[in-house]
């Protein structure tokens, strides 16, 4: 079973507009939706209108929520500015699969990689992935 550790902008993206694409994550099957409380307040507070506020409420109540990360490190060679380490750290404490993000600034230079065992995807290549992987007829034994 995937467990997607959302980062903020990917909340905010699913709650900015009523019918957004993203929408699609909370009806995947076999998955595990997480954030953290940080993640999910940064969305929020990025949010202007009461009705995508809303929209994020009823969002949040299909996600698991999981303690920040108090201690841990990231590995030597991950460099995140400070307010995305608490996503990355979360995700790793948390036994995430993935870390869906659309921040291409700050973790661009990982998607695709596993960093702390978790794989660093954009929102659109993990659900191209997965359709891909749905599609795909299972092979006999």
């Amino acid at each position: 079973m995937d467990r997607l550790f959302l980062d903020a902008n990917v909340l905010f993206s699913a709650a900015y507009a009523p019918h957004a694409g993203l929408s699609r994550l909370w009806r995947l099957e076999g998955v595990a939706i997480l954030t953290s409380v940080y993640a999910l307040e940064e969305a929020r507070s990025n949010l202007a209108e009461q009705a995508q506020r809303a929209r994020l409420s009823r969002l949040a109540r299909q996600l698991h929520l999981v303690p920040e990360a108090t201690r841990g490190d990231l590995p030597s060679d991950v460099t995140l500015p400070p307010k995305d380490r608490p996503i990355l750290l979360a995700a790793m404490a948390a036994g995430a699969t993935h870390l869906i993000t659309g921040d291409l600034r700050d973790f661009g230079r990982y998607f695709g990689k596993r960093v702390g065992g978790v794989l660093v995807l954009p929102p659109g290549d993990y659900l191209r992935q997965r359709e891909t992987a749905v599609a795909r007829p299972k092979r006999q034994a």
